[in-house]
């Protein structure tokens, strides 16, 4: 049985990578916690990133994520933090 199903045990693992797959953070959740609970606390676990000069750089400035993440609640608080969300739409075609 998947561990995904309602009712059972497991994990589940989000996270965040740049535009060349490089992981930026990773949270784990358990099996039966809806995936769009998890945006916040895996973006809020990005490391600070040096920079050659000036303060380093904390967050990404665009988003993309999946359908779990669409909701307006989700993009306000994506958007209070300074990033633009760009989430798949839900009840729209693949591609």
């Amino acid at each position: 049985p998947s561990p995904v199903d309602r009712g059972r045990r497991g994990s589940k693992h989000h996270g965040v990578v740049d535009p060349q797959s490089i992981p930026l953070a990773a949270t784990t959740t358990a099996a039966n916690v809806p995936d769009g609970t998890a945006l916040p606390e895996v973006v809020d676990a990005i490391p600070a990133i040096p920079r050659r000069s000036g303060r380093a750089k904390r967050r990404p400035k665009t988003l993309y994520g999946d359908r779990a993440d669409d909701s307006g609640p989700h993009r306000r608080r994506m958007r209070r933090r300074g990033i633009e969300p760009i989430f798949a739409r839900r009840r729209t075609a693949h591609g």
